[in-house]
């Protein structure tokens, strides 16, 4: 099938990988512009740009896709289905109804669960044990056309949203192979979403990333599962800050919370009486240590309290 893709970030790239390599020709890859990133502010194109460069696939990176110019490059790529990965430009309907095929969507959850810019963590956040791909047919809504096919896969309780995106960036490719040939085979059946079943995944921001240890310890074993590797849960030790990357639950304890009740494993009492035992962490701007490590080069007296 001639497609054209629209995406952007790493999540995308193993879509593209995958349409490539089933044999389809992608006539054209829309992403972002490229953004300066790092200390040195270089310059520096998306992934998905990246792969399609390397593929020698002709690149658009518009600004818009509202002044018409986009519309007219689609038309002359002739393209029968537009798919569209983690883009980060809401499409017009002018293009939504292009191609003979549509535009068609790789969505990280179970739709009509966590529409919105960040399902991946928020399922995290809120403890999901099970979350997936759907892949569904782009309408004017945010996220509310309709489903195509769905693959899902349990949440491990020890995963960080980091973890899941990279899971769910390869079921989503194998999703949209399937999805594809079933659409030139025509044996998909949409099925419309059920409004009424349906959350929103708000982008996150750093204003999440404060603990608070008196909630319980599943609670914050999620906010800093869900918050990895970006925007980072974090705790002050000392007046200074301490990043949380990864945790897992411990055993009860008696203490109050935010205090630390044993050094090895390094547990930190909740309002619930459990634990959660610190096992990645990052002081005051250093490096991103392993627990045990970082004990080794800071002395923490059980019963110190964690927190502002």
């Amino acid at each position: 099938m001639r497609i054209v893709f629209m995406g952007t970030p790493e999540f995308a790239v193993p879509s593209l990988a995958a349409l490539l390599q089933a044999g389809h020709e992608v006539s054209g890859v829309f992403t972002q512009p490229d953004k300066p990133k790092g200390r040195g502010y270089v310059l520096t194109p998306p992934p998905v740009k990246a792969l399609a460069v390397e593929k020698g696939i002709p690149v658009y990176q518009p600004a818009t896709l509202k002044d018409g110019q986009a519309l007219e490059t689609l038309q002359s790529l002739d393209a029968e289905l537009i798919v569209v990965v983690a883009y980060g430009k809401i499409l017009p309907q002018a293009i939504l109804s292009l191609p003979k095929f549509g535009c068609v969507n790789v969505h990280a959850s179970l739709l009509p669960k966590y529409r919105g810019a960040a399902p991946i963590q928020w399922s995290v956040l809120d403890g999901e044990k099970e979350t997936g791909v759907t892949t569904m047919q782009m309408a004017a809504g945010l996220d509310t056309g309709d489903i195509l096919l769905q693959a899902a896969t349990p949440i491990g309780e020890n995963e960080t949203a980091g973890e899941l995106h990279d899971r769910l960036s390869q079921l989503g490719a194998k999703l949209l192979i399937e999805t594809v040939e079933g659409l030139e085979a025509g044996t998909i059946v949409p099925v419309k979403q059920d409004d009424s079943k349906s959350c929103y995944a708000s982008m996150l921001d750093k204003s999440l990333c404060q603990v608070d240890f008196s909630q319980p310890a599943h609670k914050v074993h999620n906010q800093i599962r869900g918050l990895s590797p970006w925007p980072v849960a974090v705790t002050q030790l000392n007046g200074k800050t301490l990043k949380l990357h990864r945790s897992r639950l411990g055993k009860p304890a008696d203490g109050k919370p935010g205090e630390v009740i044993s050094i090895e494993p390094f547990a930190i009492c909740c309002g619930d009486g459990n634990t959660v035992e610190l096992l990645e962490i990052q002081y005051n701007a250093g490096k991103r240590l392993a627990a045990d490590a970082f004990l080794r080069g800071h002395r923490i007296e059980p019963g110190t309290v964690l927190g502002g």
